[in-house]
């Protein structure tokens, strides 16, 4: 029996913050050799961080990257341990995504990404060169100068390929390769590899934990195997959230899971798994056999060095284990959560300050926040020494005191206040003390009132719309809101700021129903991917997981304003046409067809015509204002966030004369019988 101890783990680290990405590395391999285990690896671009962006176009970058590894592999962190690190490695012109492999002291390959993620949140082929080759091959990588002298190794073998030791063979297969139509592992495996090592920068996005699993375990299962995965963790300092979810699957079965949120700096999943059953399971197959009898050769590595140790009963190996799915209002709780505590704890701000309406958005946002301090307090009495340090200093806790009750804590780093009518105070005042936040109800009359005063002084005689006056007030709030996170922590007697949440959704984005500067600005905003359809829901599932059981009113008696909005899109429409339109690159004739598809049972023709055309004028009229929406945690695939995830041009004309016209005909030939063209469309896009 020839058994392997391997570990992966999950990293929260920050872009460009060399120093705090070093310690979680340290400390992930400390407790990999705690372990016994002889293989540790590490997620994608774990040295720099993974959303370093454009910072990757700088040699700096590349430069401390090497510093960084040089004190890996110069001191004994690779001794006795097979280590995979994730770095930026410039060639001449090129900088190549890499996984440097290092044992004993020494860099064994350094494998260059050879399918680049591109969309969804990321854009790697902005800083990145895929490694391409028509033939295998390895080249000689001369080393940096100060790194050859410190590690006594002039040159490192670059490119595809994989590590022959004397009792199992290794590879990388680097995230988007296993996402990809062609992967590499397939052909890795018929060339004898037991262990795949897949160093991943892989987001949050709702249900995405079980696509990815699925693909691994699906993977395994067919070839057989041992697949090492491993993500990043926590916020790195832009829109995403990495959903950690580390994981091993020997033969299809996951036998070692790490959490998926988790406010934890580094979280380990180790097992120990029996290569034999690796053979046993791929001499079983016959075809399996024939395709690896004429099999195309990769290049590969020989280190003449053992990675496995025999059997022993108090070493038992490895169980299988059930991995839970979670529903996608836990999603959106847990994720946004996570997101907000880590830019919270790493922006140097003493809080949040949130406008409280009482509405469906801004109610979710407040129970986001909510369930952010049960999440802390909850990591707090689990022992999490570094999330105890920072709620501390957050929440300006003294004399060794520190949160044991997530509504205190709330009281401490959680402010909302109420600006507008009397009757709708009374909801935010509830949902804000079932949370604990510290709450006021402010008064802006006055403000508008002068603001409108001013007005009838510039221009005599000329009458404010209702829609105008709406526009003063929500502007009024932004101010007002901006003003007191700056001002509310000198009264408290604390020092630093607190950030402005938007409560924006996707859809207030996608049709521009809301105030350009106005109350929907801030800083950060943990909806502004997700769809008021399904926040709905998410109230729902808070008052009953959350504790906070007001939410369930918001939910059954609100009637939020885009039901009501003049356009009379709802919320379910504005959340088809937004999936279509992004997700679905859908155009205004594509649209058409697929909700004549999805409608056709209770629409006509005419009558779906009619609301693409509204749709689509809208969105073009409103573009403008999403250039400027505040920064949202990105959740979901049809954000209309312009600045990161949907670029697209600012200026359009709303007629789209040519895409209506074709509309137009479509319908036409439906009221004259002739439906067979839109017909066969239908069938192409269903």
């Amino acid at each position: 029996m020839r058994v392997l101890k391997v570990a992966t783990c999950s990293l929260n680290q920050w872009a460009m913050d060399f120093d705090n990405n070093m310690g979680n590395i340290k400390e992930s391999i400390r407790r990999a050799k705690a372990a016994s285990a002889t293989i540790r690896l590490g997620p994608e671009l774990e040295i720099t961080g993974y959303g370093c962006e454009d910072h990757f176009l700088e040699q700096d970058t590349i430069t401390h990257a090497w510093e960084c590894l040089t004190e890996l592999v110069a001191g004994d962190w690779t001794d006795e341990i097979l280590c995979s690190f994730g770095m930026p490695v410039s060639r001449g012109a090129e900088v190549y995504n890499c996984q440097v492999l290092c044992l004993n002291r020494k860099i064994v390959l350094i494998r260059p990404k050879m399918w680049l993620a591109n969309g969804g949140g990321c854009a790697e082929l902005r800083w990145f060169t895929a490694w391409k080759q028509t033939e295998p091959r390895l080249d000689d990588f001369l080393l940096p100068s100060d790194v050859a002298e410190a590690i006594s190794q002039p040159t490192a073998p670059f490119g595809y390929a994989y590590i022959q030791f004397l009792d199992t063979a290794v590879a990388a297969e680097i995230c988007m390769e296993l996402f990809s139509p062609v992967q590499v592992h397939p052909e890795l495996a018929l060339n004898g590899v037991e262990v795949f090592m897949n160093a991943s920068g892989s987001i949050h996005l709702k249900q995405k934990k079980d696509r990815r699993l699925r693909l691994i375990t699906t993977a395994m299962s067919a070839r057989g195997g041992v697949y090492m995965y491993s993500n990043h963790l926590g916020c790195d300092g832009s829109r995403v959230y990495y959903d950690g979810c580390s994981c091993i699957v020997a033969n299809g079965d996951v036998v070692a899971h790490a959490q998926q949120f988790s406010l934890k700096d580094v979280d380990m999943a180790i097992a120990q798994v029996d290569l034999d059953k690796v053979t046993n399971l791929r001499l079983s197959n016959s075809s399996y056999r024939e395709q690896a009898s004429c099999k195309k050769k990769v290049p590969s590595i020989f280190i003449p060095y053992k990675l496995c140790h025999s059997f022993k009963l108090q070493n038992s190996v490895s169980t299988p284990i059930k991995v839970e799915s979670v529903c996608g209002e836990e999603e959106i709780a847990m994720g946004a959560a996570c997101w907000l505590w880590n830019y919270l704890r790493r922006s140097g701000a003493s809080g949040f300050l949130l406008p409280l309406s009482g509405g469906v958005a801004s109610s979710s946002v407040a129970a986001i926040v909510g369930c952010m301090c049960q999440l802390v307090v909850k990591e707090i009495a689990n022992g999490d020494e570094q999330v105890k340090a920072d709620a501390m200093r957050i929440g300006h806790y003294n004399d060794g005191q520190f949160p044991t009750d997530s509504k205190e804590l709330a009281k401490r780093i959680f402010y909302t206040i109420y600006m507008g009518s009397c009757e709708g105070g009374s909801s935010s005042r509830v949902v804000a003390e079932q949370i604990g936040s510290w709450h006021v109800d402010i008064a802006i009359n006055g403000v508008v009132s002068a603001l409108l005063s001013l007005f009838r002084t510039l221009i005599p005689g000329k009458k404010a719309t209702n829609i105008e006056i709406q526009k003063i007030s929500s502007r009024t709030k932004m101010m007002v809101a901006f003003m007191l996170a700056s001002l509310l922590p000198c009264a408290h007697h604390n020092s630093g700021f607190y950030l402005v949440l938007s409560s924006t959704t996707a859809d207030e984005g996608l049709c521009g129903n809301h105030t350009k500067y106005g109350c929907s600005s801030g800083d950060i905003n943990p909806i502004g991917s997700i769809n008021m359809q399904d926040l709905r829901a998410f109230l729902k599932w808070a008052a009953a997981n959350l504790g906070y059981s007001s939410l369930a009113n918001i939910e059954d008696t609100t009637i939020d304003s885009l039901e009501r909005m003049e356009t009379g899109m709802t919320d379910e429409e504005l959340s088809t046409y937004g999936r279509l339109r992004k997700t679905l690159r859908c155009g205004p004739v594509s649209m058409f067809e697929d909700l004549c598809d999805k409608w056709g049972a209770k629409l006509s023709p005419t009558e779906i015509a009619k609301k693409v055309k509204l749709f689509f004028k809208c969105y073009s009229i409103s573009r403008h204002k999403m250039t400027i929406l505040t920064p949202s945690y990105l959740m979901e695939t049809h954000s209309s966030d312009d600045n990161r995830f949907d670029q697209r041009q600012i200026l359009y004309n709303p007629e789209w004369s040519h895409q209506f016209r074709k509309i137009d005909r479509l319908v036409q030939q439906q009221l004259n019988g002739d439906g067979e063209a839109l017909a066969t469309s239908n069938i192409v896009n269903s």
